[in-house]
């Protein structure tokens, strides 16, 4: 019973086993299945994708070979046209030739016979008729000889009066007349020491009150019975001393008082500039001057050029210019109303861009002065080219005015650093060769290497320089910075 027994149940197990192993079979085959079946499906499609890539590569080369085809066809067509057009021009070239020919041929033959037909009418043969006309051209030619001769000889004796004017001019260089210099600072004189305070006020008001009312610095130290006014604006130095002697005299001083007198005292000076100009007017004899130019040369009172006064600078160059005028036949009442006029752009460089020249001289022409007068003020400088003789003499009688010794004030070691720095500046940049300070540091001239330094290049230099001399150097006025580029070609005839 128990052998029995364990047969049956090893049978049962041997039974399950199998069924056990049928089913993992069963199980292994099916997964087996699936796999290939997906490996089939990932292979179908890389070789799908692969054939769809080449089938477009084909395309594309398609596409590209017929675009070819067609430009060729194209180029082919355009050649045949061409070559159809040359065809058809050697064509009518060669029965143009043959026209040319003809007509040639023709001409000849006119020539000749009309030739036959002169010398039948006039009786003179051809030989004769060369001689009549080699006799007519050498009497043209004679005169035009004389007239030649007489041009030279006139334009020898302008320029023999020409060089006569130079050498006036030169010599008359040589006059001087009284310096005139201002100083930058004003003393005022007070009764007593206690004038001191009550002009400082209560706690300084009515020092800055009057400082802030006048754009100046008054300064209070142990000077006895003196205050220093200190300004480089000699107008209102002129406006602070005179309403400080109105406000001493008065014994009114508060802030409200100040900026009363101030305001009261600037109109009346204002209005003693144009009483000023016009007596500079009278004493040179100018006359007929727009008001509105009087106004800006009676400012010239109170502006200065290192120290020189511009009104009494202008009054000497005037007086200069009509005497060497005078001396060379010249326009007097011309050169004197140009020297007068030739710096009223300085009454208002303060105030608008451009250089003083430029300035008066657009001024001038807009209140319709001489175009004579407009140029001598643009050009007094030599920022461009005159157009009068009158002109020149502005320039001289004006360098004449302010370079004389004493005329103008300026340390001689400043200036000539000033002159040394501008220099070393413009030396500083790449491809600079010379550089020169001239008209007295007003301009600076430049040369560049031109094959180093291009146009571009040329401009961007100027415009640094510029900046770095605005940064770096105080001067009065403007400075002119010109930058020089020139290509230069010289060959030797042996």
């Amino acid at each position: 019973m128990v052998t029995q027994g364990t047969l049956k149940q090893a049978k049962d197990e041997g039974t399950k086993l199998v069924e056990d192993a049928r089913r993992d079979i069963e199980r292994l085959q099916k997964e087996a299945t699936l796999e290939a079946k997906d490996r089939l499906y990932q292979a179908r499609q890389a070789f799908e994708q692969e054939n769809k890539e080449r089938r477009n590569d084909l395309v594309e080369q398609e596409r590209r070979l017929n675009q070819r085809e067609q430009s060729l066809d194209k180029k082919v067509s355009t050649a045949d046209r061409k070559e159809s057009d040359l065809t058809r021009k050697e064509k009518e070239v060669s029965a143009r030739e043959k026209t040319v020919a003809e007509k040639e041929l023709q001409l000849e033959t006119a020539v000749l016979q009309q030739r036959t037909q002169l010398e039948a009418i006039s009786g003179m043969t051809a030989e004769e008729a060369k001689k009549m006309l080699i006799a007519g051209m050498e009497q043209e030619a004679r005169f035009e000889a004389i007239k030649l001769t007489k041009r030279i000889e006139d334009e020898a004796r302008e320029s023999a009066e020409r060089k006569a004017r130079e050498i006036i001019v030169s010599s008359v260089q040589r006059y001087a007349h009284d310096y005139v210099n201002e100083a930058t600072v004003s003393v005022l004189q007070l009764p007593n020491d206690e004038m001191k305070g009550r002009i400082i006020g209560r706690e300084g008001r009515n020092i800055r009150a009057l400082e802030a009312a006048t754009g100046i610095d008054l300064v209070i130290d142990d000077t006895p019975e003196a205050i220093i006014i200190s300004g480089f604006d000699p107008f209102r130095r002129e406006i602070a001393k005179v309403s400080l002697e109105r406000l001493m005299h008065d014994g009114r001083i508060h802030p409200a008082r100040i900026e009363e007198v101030v305001e009261k005292v600037r109109k009346e000076i204002e209005k003693l500039m144009v009483e000023e100009a016009e007596k500079v007017m009278f004493d040179l004899g100018v006359q007929d001057v727009h008001p509105d130019l009087v106004k800006l040369l009676g400012k010239l009172k109170y502006r200065t050029s290192y120290g020189q006064n511009n009104l009494m600078h202008a009054r000497e160059a005037a007086f200069i210019c009509g005497m060497m005028a005078a001396e060379l036949g010249l326009d007097v009442k011309l050169a004197k109303r140009a020297a007068l006029l030739h710096d009223v752009g300085k009454a208002i460089s303060h105030e608008e861009e451009g250089t003083h020249p430029n300035l008066g001289g657009e001024y001038a022409r807009k209140l319709g002065e001489h175009p004579k007068v407009v140029n001598a003020i643009m050009a007094h400088h030599g920022d461009i080219e005159w157009i009068s003789p009158e002109g020149v003499l502005v320039a001289v009688a004006e360098g004449l005015s302010a370079a004389r010794p004493g005329a103008r004030r300026e340390a001689f070691e400043s200036y000539i650093k000033r002159l040394e720095k501008l220099e070393e500046i413009a030396t500083s940049y790449k491809g600079v060769d010379k550089a020169y300070a001239i008209r007295a540091g007003r301009e600076v001239r430049v040369i560049v290497n031109q094959d180093g330094v291009s146009e571009a290049e040329s401009a961007q230099i100027s415009r640094d320089m510029a900046k770095r001399v605005e940064a770096e150097l105080t001067y009065p006025g403007q400075i002119k910075i010109t930058v020089i580029r020139e290509s230069r070609y010289v060959e030797y005839a042996k």
